[in-house]
């Protein structure tokens, strides 16, 4: 983390300090000489990863209350700046501190614009800050950090004066509901604690006067006047500054606010710098005189910090998931070890089982070859169900057909070995696996029927079986001898034989291809 460096300006010297967790650490003055800026240069060239603050307490200070029209966005930067160049034209330190919408139909802004008047009493030690490079967070003034310090004194009042003693001078400053309304800076001619309580009474009066006469407040209105003295002066201040009936003194223990705000290193007098330079430190106002040029290095910074923040995140979840990758290893690891062990544990007690086993007659050869030879078979099984099926679709298209007998058998492979290159009668030799139904059966037509009616009837019959593509049809036994060398009878002797003509079928199963 960068460390944060204070700059303080005053109308005699330029004061640098460091600041860590509430502590102020002087790290040097120096001189409107020339030797002065170079060994503020010096002082740079050795601190460039640091952050800067410059606090300016001068007299060369502007204010301006305007108001704008309801805006947002760029319209409105636009007419700040145009009314900041109007009010305070060649003053390149500059800011506007929003003061409130007004309650009207219009809700115009209220806006305080302020500015460092003098250019050329900041200009040195700026350059000297933008030619060595330094992020420069903002430039303040000690009016800027009034509200702040109101704030952390806990007073809400709708207006009151805040005076503070900076660097041989007198900081008196006009607040309503805690927000910068007017500020001026008077010389504290007599530091003494008799001289601090007589510049805040008269500083007090002639402020509450000015500002009747600039019509801030009214005549008769009554103002509270917030005080902040060293412990051993109040006792003088509440002696010298006494209420009256539109003015009244409210007095803080500086000590007290410091603690309060968190300062470690206690002031030893009434003068407020330190608590001023930590307030800003801790709680920096959002409103600052810089402008972007000046507070390049500022920027750059933040975009730094962003990618290292950026950086840090994305090895931070890199580590976590290198963290879970591990641990999810790690268990994988373990579940394989007790895998590892849970087997062994088995394989020895399956050895031991193994070994109370009776002895086998033949080796394990042979009898894996046997469960072998069983898995082929079991495979292997059919059923008739597809053939009975088939000729079942057949019968229904011949009613005259009546089935006698069913004979079906799946051949065997080491019948088909057997049978490689046909029966010796011209037919195929069944494969693997084949299934062949045998079919005895009849045709029964009745006495008129004759020997033509009976051969029609069958082949319709054949005809029915062979339309599907995976049944081969071999006649064993025609109802008739209807060899070419015989000749179909008929009259008193094929009346004499209408008995039911037998016939006999082999449907073979073929694969589909």
């Amino acid at each position: 983390m960068s460390a944060r460096r204070l700059l303080y300006l005053s109308a005699h010297q330029l004061t640098a300090c460091l600041w860590h967790a509430g502590t102020l650490s002087d790290e040097g003055s120096f001189d409107f000489t020339e030797d002065g800026r170079l060994r503020f240069l010096r002082y740079l060239e050795d601190r460039r990863k640091s952050l800067f603050w410059l606090l300016a307490n001068v007299a060369d200070e502007g204010f301006h209350i305007e108001k704008i029209p309801f805006l947002r966005g760029d319209d409105r930067k636009a007419v700040i700046a145009r009314k900041l160049g109007q009010h305070f034209f060649s003053a390149t330190l500059t800011t506007s501190l929003s003061l409130g919408y007004e309650k009207s139909r219009r809700k115009d802004e209220r806006v305080l614009l302020a500015a460092l008047t003098n250019n050329e009493f900041f200009a040195p030690w700026l350059a000297a800050l933008a030619s060595s490079g330094v992020a420069l967070a903002g430039v303040h003034s000690v009016s800027m950090l009034g509200a702040t310090l109101l704030r952390r004194l806990g007073v809400a009042d709708e207006r009151c004066l805040l005076l503070t003693i900076q660097d041989q001078s007198i900081r008196q400053s006009y607040l309503e509901k805690g927000q910068l309304q007017f500020s001026r800076l008077s010389p504290l001619p007599n530091s003494s604690i008799g001289g601090i309580a007589q510049t805040f009474a008269a500083e007090a009066r002639k402020l509450q006067q000015y500002l009747v006469s600039q019509r801030l407040i009214a005549r008769q209105q009554p103002i509270r006047a917030c005080l902040v003295a060293h412990p051993q002066a109040i006792s003088a201040i509440e002696s010298t500054c006494v209420d009256n009936d539109t003015l009244s003194f409210t007095i803080f223990d500086l000590e007290h606010c410091a603690q309060h705000s968190g300062l470690a290193t206690l002031p030893t007098d009434s003068r407020c710098d330190r608590l001023l330079l930590h307030l800003l430190a801790s709680d920096p106002p959002r409103s600052q005189f810089a402008n972007d040029q000046q507070r390049h290095g500022y920027h750059l910074w933040l975009v730094r910090s962003a990618l290292q923040g950026a950086g840090v995140v994305a090895l931070a979840a890199c580590l976590l998931w290198a963290g879970k990758q591990a641990y999810d290893a790690h268990q994988v690891n373990q579940e394989v070890d007790l895998l590892v062990s849970e087997t062994a544990l088995a394989r020895r007690r399956y050895d031991e089982i193994v070994r109370t086993f009776p002895p086998i007659a033949t080796s394990n050869d042979n009898l894996r070859r046997v469960i072998d030879r069983y898995l082929e078979v079991e495979r292997s099984a059919g059923s008739p169900d597809y053939l009975w099926r088939e000729l079942g679709r057949a019968l229904g298209a011949a009613p005259a057909i009546e089935l006698d007998a069913l004979d079906w058998k799946l051949t065997p492979a080491a019948a088909s070995r057997s049978l490689v290159g046909g029966d010796g009668k011209g037919r195929t030799p069944a494969a693997p696996g084949d299934e062949t139904l045998v079919v005895r059966g009849s045709i029964r037509l009745g006495d008129e029927s004759n020997p033509r009616q009976v051969l029609a009837v069958f082949n319709r019959f054949l005809d029915a079986l062979r339309r599907n593509p995976q049944l081969e049809v071999e006649v064993l036994q025609q109802p008739f001898d209807v060899e070419s060398g015989k000749a179909l009878k008929g009259g008193d002797a094929a009346a004499g034989e209408r008995q039911p003509r037998a016939f006999r079928l082999q449907l073979r199963r073929v694969p589909a291809a």
